[in-house]
C-alpha cells in the first residue's frame, strides 16, 4: 500500500482496540496469583486464553485491514446499514455496565451479576420481565459457583453472607 493511498479507516481503529485490549488482558493477568483449582486450572488460565486470542485476532485483523480488507455492512446479517445509531440503548447498556462495576464490591457478585444480566436483557428488549429476572438470578448464582467452586476464584460476597 503506498503512502498516498493510506487513510484512517474505522476498521483499523477497531483492529487496534482489539489488539491493545488483548495485550492489556494478558499483562493484567500476570499479577494474578492463586493456587490451581481441583481441575488443575488456575484463575489465570481463561483470562490468558481470552487475551491471547484477542492478540492473535487483533494482529490478523490489523494485517487484513492494512492489506485492503474492509467490512461490508450491506452483506452482514439482518442489519439496516442506513439505520441511525440507537443512542438510548447504547447509553442504557453502558450505564448498566458502569453501575455493575461501581457496585460490585458493595452488592457482591450474585446480586450485582443478577442485576447486570436482568438490566441488559430488559434494555435489549426482553418481553417477559419475570422470566428475564429468573434467568438472571440463575446465571448470577451459576457463574458464582463456577468461579468459586470450579476455579477457586474468590468473588465478592457483598450483602449476602457467603
Amino acid at each position: 500500500m503506498n503512502r498516498r493511498s493510506w487513510s484512517w479507516r474505522p476498521e483499523l481503529g477497531l483492529a487496534l482496540v482489539v489488539l491493545v485490549l488483548g495485550v492489556l488482558v494478558v499483562v493484567g493477568t500476570l499479577d494474578v496469583s492463586a493456587a490451581a483449582s481441583q481441575l488443575g486450572i488456575g484463575p489465570r488460565f481463561f483470562p490468558v486464553l481470552v487475551g491471547g486470542a484477542m492478540v492473535l485476532i487483533g494482529l490478523f485483523y490489523v494485517a487484513d485491514v492494512l492489506r485492503g480488507g474492509h467490512g461490508d455492512p450491506e452483506e452482514s446479517e439482518d442489519v439496516d446499514a442506513e439505520a441511525p445509531t440507537d443512542w438510548r440503548s447504547l447509553g442504557l447498556v453502558s450505564g448498566i455496565f458502569l453501575a455493575f462495576a461501581a457496585l460490585l464490591d458493595l452488592l457482591g457478585w450474585i446480586v450485582g451479576a443478577s442485576l447486570l444480566f436482568f438490566g441488559l436483557s430488559v434494555a435489549l428488549g426482553a418481553g417477559n420481565k419475570l422470566q428475564a429476572a429468573v434467568i438472571a438470578v440463575v446465571m448470577g448464582v451459576a457463574t458464582y459457583l463456577l468461579f468459586v467452586n470450579g476455579l477457586g476464584v474468590r468473588l465478592p460476597g457483598g450483602v449476602l453472607p457467603l
